[in-house]
């Protein structure tokens, strides 16, 4: 589809985390004896994943994959060394028996660090290329521990299609703390430029943009934001690692929403953030432990389980969501629609240069003639609900839905109408998936 090759290496992978937990073995003199803050894979555990990855990497180096296809399934903490299971167990447990005063396993209490959990953050971690991750209990979980890296009398540059989520949190949380936000077009390099104060320390963009599905330029971004002095925050919930790597285009932190395609089941709640460097690593492993927003160890089961068929199931999503795109232009019926891979959507060139393809997300309105409450009621097949990514499609409002919590003046500035539906499509037969969009579009003539 234009876009570059993505090559994985799991020794490469696991030398670098390695040598982050080095780096962490000598942090520990620094550090009060209760609290270890170090740039590795987590807290406490080290002397675990050090054995273990140490085994890991003999063993990948031998048998090395450089697809993420392969990844997916073998990435991050593969299996059980202990009794050969394919698939990291579940360590449904709040505390660990230490052998006597002042030592421990490696594990201390399942807050600071879980084996399953660890197991997650490790596999994303590789995915997206980046030093060390994170699981929290929901995308808004992983969101808050980034925000509160910052401090009272800082701002956060927002791209302006957001997630209402996002705004809500920096609006009505945040902003009761002292740390501001501006919202800027960050689709005009200018515009974005120009948006820069003093007081800016982070910049914090979706591409595609929820639920417009606007394209910003990730590189151009990053660069102009370290021009700044200040980080580069992406959340690629929409695209995942298997179709963009943000880290490799300059961003320094991503997040992602992983109830959504990650997970991919609609079964779970979590939230991931995955950043570039140790000291970055280090400073958000603090702040998970310390703010205590965790992921347990059975969701970070299931999503782990949920990650191995990334690579089959945005295939299919991807091949759908071309053939729905396409449908949508061409009915008469439908006014605009919106979708990145669509060759004259904005920002399709710019989106080729970073990710595989489009995606499976759109958004798109029907003409004056059509009522969307009838539309929205006569849908048998697809589900109006929140959410997205799941197996199943989903349709929803974002002007009564996920964007409720924005201004209607904000929201309409940002484009979206009360007219807007945004459409998440799944890996159904993509004809029974059209049929449902055909009856409900001539049902919903007025």
């Amino acid at each position: 589809m234009g876009s570059p090759d993505f090559v994985f290496s799991g020794k490469f992978h696991i030398d670098s985390m390695i040598a982050d937990l080095e780096k962490g073995f000598a942090l520990r003199q620094k550090c009060n004896k209760n609290l270890t803050l170090y740039p590795g894979i987590r807290e406490i555990g080290c002397r675990y994943f050090k054995r273990t990855f140490v085994r890991a990497r003999k063993e990948l180096s031998m048998a090395s994959y450089q697809h993420i296809e392969s990844a997916v399934i073998h990435g991050g903490i593969y299996g059980d060394r202990t009794t050969g299971a394919v698939n990291t167990p579940i360590y449904q447990t709040s505390t660990y028996e230490q052998p006597a005063l002042g030592q421990n396993t490696g594990w201390e209490y399942s807050r600071t660090g879980n084996p399953t959990r660890a197991a997650l953050e490790a596999l994303i971690a590789e995915l997206e290329g980046g030093s060390a991750g994170f699981a929290f209990a929901s995308g808004l979980a992983a969101i808050t521990a980034v925000l509160s890296l910052f401090r009272q009398g800082d701002r956060i540059l927002l791209c302006s299609n957001v997630y209402g989520g996002t705004f809500r949190l920096l609006n009505q949380v945040f902003d009761h703390f002292g740390l501001r936000f501006s919202i800027t077009d960050t689709t005009d390099l200018d515009t974005f430029e120009r948006a820069f104060t003093e007081d800016v320390r982070a910049v914090l963009v979706e591409s595609p943009a929820n639920p417009l599905l606007t394209v910003t330029d990730l590189r151009a971004v990053s660069e102009i934001a370290h021009h700044h002095g200040v980080l580069s925050i992406v959340d690629n919930t929409f695209m995942t690692p298997y179709l963009q790597r943000p880290l490799e285009l300059g961003a320094d932190i991503v997040v992602h929403s992983a109830t959504k395609y990650l997970g991919g089941h609609s079964d779970l709640i979590a939230g991931l953030a995955v950043v570039k460097d140790a000291e970055l690593a280090s400073r958000l492993a603090f702040l998970q432990n310390a703010s205590g927003g965790i992921l347990g160890p059975f969701d970070s089961f299931l999503l782990i389980r949920g990650i191995k068929t990334l690579g089959v199931r945005m295939d299919r999503h991807v091949e759908n969501a071309m053939r729905a795109a396409a449908f949508l232009r061409e009915n008469p019926a439908v006014k605009t629609v919106y979708y990145p891979g669509l060759p004259d959507a904005q920002g399709y060139e710019v989106n080729r240069s970073q990710a595989k393809n489009g995606g499976a997300m759109m958004s798109f309105e029907l003409d004056e003639h059509h009522d969307i409450r009838t539309f929205f009621s006569s849908l048998r097949l697809i589900a109006l609900a929140e959410s997205l990514g799941g197996v199943e499609s989903l349709v929803c409002h974002p002007a009564t839905m996920t964007h409720a919590s924005i201004p209607k003046e904000i929201r309409e500035a940002a484009g979206i109408t009360d007219g807007l539906i945004r459409l998440s499509i799944g890996i159904e037969n993509i004809d029974d998936l059209l049929a449902d969009l055909a009856q409900a579009i001539k049902k919903s003539e007025v």
